[in-house]
């Protein structure tokens, strides 16, 4: 789960933001570019009238192809044409880049099975490390503080230079490559120098578990967290809605959720849905909607948790549950990116990811720049709130 984050301007924002799915990291503020998988990755768009800036395909393949023919980096000239354009969330991605993300949409990724946030005292922590992976085999726990990585000082770089260092460079990011960690245990422990080999592991993108004080209770309410629409993630929020007892409420958590596959998001609603429309949007004017497959639980109670990062396929879930009135939301109000890439290859392998357009919800509402408000909004203790909310409506606890 070592990846880049970022805390940058637009164009550092995009660019780290479809990584954020490719090398899982929990503090990522930016989104992977909703998107249908391969040959249709538009995902949800209302196209050219609605999108304020984009990057001209042409003119950014002719660039590349410059560059190239001039023994320069085809990607960076590609970068210099998509970031002069404005267009936010349009991005280039060199060969091995794209592949990583394709592979994280796929629910894998090459790291070492942790990710970073920021403590309390402003150090980098240890925010999950996962179970089975080399971080955990390390014996390295929630809130261990990281001081050094290969030898270098990191108490307090931004958590995206953290990352990128866990990541690992061009040559250095593959399966079996090593990073050396300085690892603290508690703010007085003593700090020890862990060498770690980086290994292909597959996301968890969905967890379940039950609510309430008796999780023993075959009645009780069930919580499932969306990490990431990665590929199979709508299935299992599916399985596990089927799962749940008879009448138990369903607290569906995305905050967090950095965004993913659309037809994943889909697959989500139709759990809760009995059919209709999910989102609309076109492509090169041509107007289409995603719908939800019929036969979804539509009584059982539901709410959803949101917040800042819930972004891309988790608002277009979000949007589609709360417009056709099927769950009370509660938390705050979400990152607001509605907009779709479409991928375009590149003379010497690169990937230009290019602003098509914007979906829209199924009230029409358009969620690039202004994301959704919740239904009930909380600053803290949202899962407390969401978990009172969905008593209230008879779904348990």
């Amino acid at each position: 789960m070592s990846g880049p984050t970022h805390a940058v301007g637009p164009r550092g924002l995009c660019r780290g933001a479809a990584l954020t799915l490719v090398f899982a990291s929990v503090l990522a503020t930016g989104a992977a570019t909703g998107s249908l998988p391969h040959g249709d990755r538009t995902s949800t768009a209302i196209k050219a009238r609605a999108v304020a800036s984009t990057a001209d395909r042409d003119e950014v393949a002719h660039a590349a192809a410059e560059a190239l023919a001039d023994g320069k980096s085809a990607t960076e000239a590609a970068e210099e044409v998509v970031s002069r354009s404005g267009d936010r969330w349009g991005a280039v991605y060199d060969e091995r880049e794209y592949e990583e993300f394709e592979q994280a949409l796929d629910g894998s990724y090459t790291g070492v099975g942790l990710a970073a946030k920021r403590s309390a005292d402003g150090l980098v922590a240890v925010a999950r490390v996962q179970p089975g992976g080399p971080a955990d085999r390390a014996g390295i726990e929630r809130d261990d503080l990281l001081r050094t990585i290969d030898g270098h000082r990191v108490d307090k770089r931004p958590v995206a230079e953290v990352v990128a260092l866990l990541r690992g460079d061009r040559t250095s990011a593959a399966a079996g490559t090593t990073v050396v960690l300085g690892v603290q245990r508690g703010a007085t422990g003593p700090t020890r120098t862990l060498t770690l080999t980086r290994a292909r592991l597959l996301t968890q993108a969905v967890t379940v578990q039950k609510l309430g004080p008796d999780r023993s209770d075959s009645s009780a309410a069930v919580l499932i967290k969306v990490d990431s629409f990665t590929k199979g993630a709508g299935a299992k929020v599916r399985d596990a809605v089927r799962s749940a007892p008879a009448g138990a409420g369903v607290l569906l958590d995305l905050r967090g959720n950095s965004g993913g596959l659309v037809t994943e998001a889909v697959v989500a609603a139709s759990a809760f849905l009995d059919g209709g429309l999910v989102a609309t949007y076109d492509v090169h004017g041509e107007q289409r909607a995603l719908y939800a497959e019929p036969g979804g639980d539509t009584v059982r109670p539901l709410v959803v948790l949101i917040d800042g990062g819930t972004m891309s396929a988790a608002e277009l879930l979000t949007g589609a549950l709360q417009d056709r009135g099927r769950a009370v939301t509660v938390g705050s109000r979400t990152f607001g990116k509605g907009s779709v890439q479409m991928p375009s290859k590149l003379a010497g392998g690169s990937v230009a990811e290019l602003t098509v357009g914007h979906y829209r919800t199924p009230a029409g509402r358009s969620v690039d720049g202004h994301g959704i408000t919740p239904d009930l909004a909380v600053s803290s203790r949202a899962l407390q709130r969401g978990e009172t909310v969905l008593s209230g409506l008879g779904g348990g606890s």
